[in-house]
């Protein structure tokens, strides 16, 4: 097998020309898959919820009453459009301002196609009919008794209509005092009919607001969340990535001290990502969060590559000679970077029976990535080297380079792991066991979070950065959080809301005494939404109450039902309910499921507020549901968006130590086979395994020190720490196999090993971990931890691997099965310097 290596690695550089020219057409042709990339993940509702109760329960819901919110299937939409100025939005000039933007968006053809004969809603549609005396009037009769009345004229008539309890109040600040004349602002609802002309008219919306001189005119729908969310990359990309550049840069250049070797290296790493993300547009696999995780982890697996085909093809030159030294590193090496490939496929492939789509993608993504890394690394990248060492040498520019791991002082810190090994691998075995139990540990008392929410404060410094490197808040989340703190949903239905699904005998008066239990919990609540002090709650109660001050004949079997008068029937529940529904079927089938007649369940609808996070959400909802669960039989479970992030955080957590468990068990097998078939011991192998048991112990205690969250992607990250810490155990053990083949004694290929193989790992690490503590400098608190998290786990994965590892392979090299080609091993001599 080496010997074919060898004359496949001996075609690469000796052919480099034809080798560069075939891969740059090959690149060419993946790259172009890149037009073809979908960038959603592709993933439905479905999952989101994984197998728990909460999300059965939330299918059961949706499928028996609905969606969430309790919608009532109408076929219009209500799309906001908010008008604010510096003095007063009720003035007689901002007034006629709006109903001239109306009559404009109405003169639109997509808005009109979609508004059809509906009347927008609005402050001054409602104050201009009231002085033109006529109910009716359009916009263009609005507009002229407007401009007919006097401004004394229009404020009284502002100060007679927007009255408390007023339909009007909706469209007002929830700090407008009643009565007056004076708001900052105020919106317009245009009703837009649910379909395929909706989409066109929003975005005329968006746009004619956009370009609105005056008072200030926005909406905060699909289209200023698409800019908001374009503002928030590029604000990304200009800070994040200068500095990340930065980091590898100063850190490849202290690594390789040489320009082209770096700008070499980096054209591995640029066309490894091309590579990852072109064969996933041809294979037609959604990108979704590989977008942001992908690339950074592939550049750091593509600079690890580089670095040790790069430092090996350093140690094998001395003669003058460019081909062959690059023949015998790459040979060297293959088997390592093969291993890595191989278990660093397996560790992130672990993650394909996840149930959520997205990281199912990320795993294949990373697989190919990582695919694609090992191709370039061991083809384009040393005929790229060869071509340009060649032709700079014929100008008597001189090519050789010392490794980094032989230089200066890191070769006595490098093989500091070595020494350690010598005089007490023992005691330096038991003491990072002791250390990784303690990480362990800390698992249990990991802070657990669904999502975490960033701050929309923005350190002061990161905004007055010069130029593109500034962080610039957008005007469209201003304006978000403008509405946010003062505003409630502008379509009712569209209003955050959370369900408490009660089950077991509904007919029973305890099935409405639970209800009234959930009513009562939600008016406690602070994560519930209230409206004139009242919490708006939608329930059978409610809809019974609403339907028998319409319905004489159902008020009559309510009350003969309600024989203490409290409202809540007492009696004869199962009349009261065939009753409600005869009188309003539409209302009623919103909060009780019949089906054939037999009623399964009832629920209670509670809006939460919009402003509070999804985890404060669901320990609200679930504090409601709690209360109202147990009484007298009944069972009630919280049932919404907030709940089902929770119960799938749980979930995650709980199956994220079973796919490490998974990973760790089929990466230990297939380095005990591999090593058995290559090297000709499969026990080198499952030594070479365990260290990875240590690193994931490790990183978690630095979750706990660190105060990072276990969230659904720092979980998956964590799954992942298997494909990333496994490199770098394989490429010492690898290299020790091949310097006791050599015939070297065990000190002295530990000390090659840890400074030779050691260096490139010592640049690995530091080139990844500059590149993402880039991320510390980012506003939103996820991504601060995923970088965190990765600086963890490279650190961790480095000083197991050159301190502790060693140890490991001198005592298996001592009481272990010798190699088949094991020299006979006398007793240790002092080792100044094997070179």
């Amino acid at each position: 097998m080496n010997d074919a290596l060898r004359r496949i690695y001996r075609f690469i550089t000796e052919h480099n020309l034809i080798v560069l020219a075939l891969l740059l057409v090959l690149t060419a042709g993946i790259g172009a898959g890149t037009t073809q990339l979908q960038v959603g993940d592709g993933s439905d509702a479905s999952d989101t919820g994984g197998d728990t109760r909460v999300a059965q329960k939330m299918e059961y819901v949706q499928d028996s009453y609905g969606d969430e919110n309790g919608s009532t299937g109408a076929d219009t939409s209500q799309v906001a459009v908010y008008v604010r100025t510096e003095d007063t939005a009720l003035s007689k000039r901002a007034l006629l301002d709006s109903l001239r933007f109306q009559r404009t968006a109405r003169e639109n053809e997509s808005v009109a196609a979609a508004l059809g004969d509906r009347e927008v809603l609005g402050v001054a549609n409602l104050i201009a009919k009231r002085v033109a005396g006529d109910p009716d009037a359009r916009i263009d009769e609005q507009i002229a008794a407007l401009e007919a009345a006097s401004e004394p004229e229009v404020e009284r008539h502002v100060r007679q209509t927007l009255i408390e309890g007023s339909s009007a109040m909706a469209l007002l600040p929830e700090d407008y005092e009643p009565g007056t004349a004076t708001a900052e602002s105020h919106r317009m609802v245009f009703p837009l009919a649910d379909d395929d002309t909706r989409s066109a008219a929003t975005t005329a919306l968006y746009e004619i607001a956009s370009k609105r001189d005056g008072p200030e005119y926005f909406t905060t729908g699909e289209h200023a969340s698409d800019a908001r969310t374009d503002e928030y990359l590029q604000n990304t990309m200009m800070l994040i990535v200068p500095a990340a550049l930065l980091m590898i840069l100063l850190v490849l250049a202290f690594s390789y001290r040489d320009l082209v070797d770096v700008l070499v290296g980096f054209t591995g790493v640029i066309l490894s990502v091309v590579w990852m993300f072109g064969i996933l547009g041809w294979l037609r696999i959604p990108a979704g969060i590989s977008l942001i995780v992908g690339p950074v982890l592939i550049v750091g697996l593509s600079v690890d590559y580089g670095l040790h085909v790069f430092m090996r093809y350093r140690e094998q030159r001395g003669d003058g000679a460019i081909r062959e030294p690059m023949v015998r590193g790459l040979s060297s090496v293959t088997t390592a970077l093969g291993l890595v490939t191989l278990t660093a496929m397996v560790g992130f492939m672990s993650n394909v029976t996840n149930d959520v789509t997205s990281i199912r993608q990320l795993a294949y993504a990373i697989s190919l990535g990582v695919l694609s890394t090992f191709v370039i690394s061991l083809t384009l990248v040393p005929a790229l080297k060869v071509t340009i060492d060649r032709f700079l040498e014929r100008f008597g520019l001189d090519r050789q380079n010392q490794p980094l791991g032989k230089t200066g002082r890191i070769k006595p810190l490098l093989s500091s792991g070595a020494s350690l090994a010598k005089r007490g691998a023992p005691v330096v075995i038991v003491f990072a066991l002791v250390v990784g139990s303690a990480g362990a540990v800390a698992w249990t008392d990991l802070d657990r979070q669904s999502v975490q929410h960033g701050d929309s404060d923005v350190a002061e410094w990161k905004q007055n950065l010069p130029g593109p490197l500034a962080w610039e808040v957008s005007e469209e989340s201003k304006q978000r959080t403008y509405v946010n703190d003062h505003y409630r949903a502008a379509d009712e239905d569209a209003r955050s809301r959370s369900s408490v699904l009660i089950e077991g005998d509904v007919t029973s008066s305890a099935a409405l005494e639970s209800v009234q239990t959930a009513h009562d919990s939600a008016a406690d609540s602070a994560v519930v939404y209230r409206q004139g002090g009242t919490v708006p709650v939608t329930s059978p109660l409610t809809v019974m109450a609403e339907v028998a001050a319409e319905d004489e004949a159902f008020a009559e079997t309510l009350a003969a039902a309600d024989t203490d008068g409290d409202g809540v029937p007492d009696q004869n529940v199962e009349a009261v309910y065939d009753a409600l529904y005869t009188a309003a079927p539409d209302r009623t089938s919103r909060v009780i499921d019949r089906d054939d007649g037999e009623y399964h369940s009832v629920r209670v609808v509670v809006p939460v507020e919009s402003d509070i996070t999804i985890a404060d959400r669901a320990d609200g909802m679930r504090t409601i549901a709690t209360a109202a669960d147990g009484v007298d039989g009944m069972s009630a479970v919280a049932v919404g968006s907030g709940t089902l992030r929770e119960a799938k955080l749980s979930q995650t957590a709980d199956s994220i130590l079973q796919t490490l468990i998974v990973a760790l068990v089929a990466v230990g097998v297939l380095l005990t086979v591999v090593y058995r078939l290559l090297i000709g011991s499969a026990s080198l192998g499952a030594v070479t395994a365990v260290p990875i048991v240590l690193v994931s112990a490790l990183v978690i205690g630095g979750m706990w020190l660190f105060a990072v969250p276990l969230t659904v992607l720092t979980a998956l990250l964590l799954s992942l720490v298997i494909g990333i810490g496994i490199d770098y155990n394989i490429h010492i053990s690898d290299r020790f196999a091949r310097e006791r083949d050599r015939g070297r004694s065990v000190q002295a290929a530990l000390v090659e090993a840890t400074t030779g193989t050691g260096g490139a790992l010592l640049g690995s690490t530091l080139t990844s971990a500059g590149a993402f503590s880039a991320l510390l400098l980012h506003p939103h608190p996820q991504l601060r931890n995923f970088g965190t998290l990765v600086v963890l786990a490279m650190t961790a994965s480095f000083i197991v691997a050159v301190f502790v590892l060693p140890s490991m392979l001198s005592v298996w090299a001592h009481y272990g099965p010798s190699l088949p080609n094991d020299p006979d091993t006398p007793p240790e001599p002092s080792v100044p310097g094997d070179d």
